[in-house]
């Protein structure tokens, strides 16, 4: 489980191809310092599991349906990723509970700047918009934001949301350098999730 803060930007070393599945090696030598073998390490959002250490280094294996459903399929070594360890019991919840398990990317659609800050607009893949409600949750790339609006909430076409991004988040994470058209993998609110799953039940059994 994780926050949604990100705790360090690392730059992906080596990504070997092995078929069905890579081995993604990246820097990062915060997240990597107290890391041990089969501690998680969210990478861009995505829960990895650290199966190598080497100084700085961590390497994990990505798995076939983690390649189809998120972004990381794209990194080449050079990119620079969002990096977070996993929450301990004495870790300040500084952002929103986040699973480190990506629902579907989408793209960043516009960016319009500020003096202080800048929106950004990003789309939403087919299905993913009844949870995102403005002034909730949203992890993209792993960063939790606030949702300022979406579409359906200003009439517009498209299933899109809007987040506003201070400069502390431009300079600390990936989303600064993102550009419309950019994938960045999405992950909703686990609480709508939860609470959609129960309501056909309750319907069913109203005690």
């Amino acid at each position: 489980m994780f926050t949604g803060i990100v705790e360090e930007l690392g730059v992906v070393e080596a990504v070997r191809d092995q078929g069905d599945a890579v081995r993604l090696t990246v820097r990062g030598p915060l997240v990597t310092g107290d890391a041990g073998l089969g501690d998680s390490i969210a990478v861009n959002g995505c829960c990895l599991t650290v199966a190598e250490r080497d100084g700085e280094t961590f390497t994990a294996d990505v798995m076939r349906e983690t390649l189809d459903k998120t972004s990381l399929g794209a990194l080449a070594p050079g990119a620079r990723v969002n990096l977070e360890r996993a929450v301990t019991p004495a870790t300040r919840l500084g952002g929103h509970i986040v699973q480190g398990h990506v629902d579907g990317t989408g793209s960043v659609v516009r960016r319009q700047p500020s003096e202080h800050w800048e929106l950004v607009e990003v789309s939403l893949p087919e299905g993913l918009g009844r949870y995102v409600a403005v002034k909730g949750s949203v992890a993209v790339d792993g960063v939790s934001l606030t949702v300022v609006s979406t579409s359906s909430s200003t009439g517009e076409r498209g299933d899109t949301f809007t987040v506003s991004l201070i400069p502390e988040t431009l300079a600390r994470t990936t989303l600064g350098s993102k550009q419309p058209g950019d994938p960045v993998n999405l992950e909703v609110d686990i609480v709508a999730k939860y609470v959609e799953s129960l309501l056909p039940h309750q319907q069913k059994d109203p005690t």
